[in-house]
């Protein structure tokens, strides 16, 4: 992807983010949260690390928003009117949205070498595929992720013994 297409894959994550933050709908803002997701999946598409971008859309897009979403819809949060923010509050979130927005826009340019940032070193061939992190989870951290799995275990049944009824 050319450089060009980068910087409005970033300014299309930052506004979904800011969106993220400013609907007053949380099916909305869910929704925003799924775009912001999905670029991010593009941005990572475009640096060349393909597996990392699937990840991000399987697990994130796919499992943690479908939680989200059954979490406004258990608490009925659609319906009830959110907190308003004073004059205040909007003048200072207004400020770091375009603090923010602005970091992002020299951080993209920066990025893209308009600012004088020299560029990154090339990769190795075969770096961040899935074949090159599958070699180095089950070879150089082999240890920790077993004791990732064996956590997860642990609480899975923590939770099973947490919600089973009590008769």
């Amino acid at each position: 992807m050319n450089q060009i297409g980068f910087v409005l894959l970033s300014v299309l994550a930052v506004g979904s983010a800011l969106s993220v933050i400013l609907q007053r709908n949380p099916v909305m803002s869910a929704l925003s949260l799924v775009v912001t997701i999905f670029s991010l999946a593009l941005a990572f598409l475009s640096l060349g690390s393909s597996f990392v971008a699937v990840v991000q859309v399987i697990v994130y897009a796919g499992a943690v928003m479908v939680l989200f979403v059954f979490v406004i819809m258990l608490l009925d949060l659609g319906r009830r009117e959110p907190f308003k923010l004073t004059g205040v509050g909007r003048k200072i979130l207004g400020i770091a949205a375009v603090a923010a927005f602005l970091f992002q826009i020299s951080a993209s340019l920066s990025a893209v070498g308009v600012m004088g940032a020299r560029p990154p070193e090339p990769l190795p061939p075969g770096y961040g595929t899935a074949l090159a992190i599958g070699r180095s989870v089950f070879t150089d951290y082999v240890y920790p992720f077993e004791a990732a799995s064996v956590l997860l275990l642990a609480a899975m049944v923590g939770a099973l013994i947490l919600a089973k009824r009590r008769i």
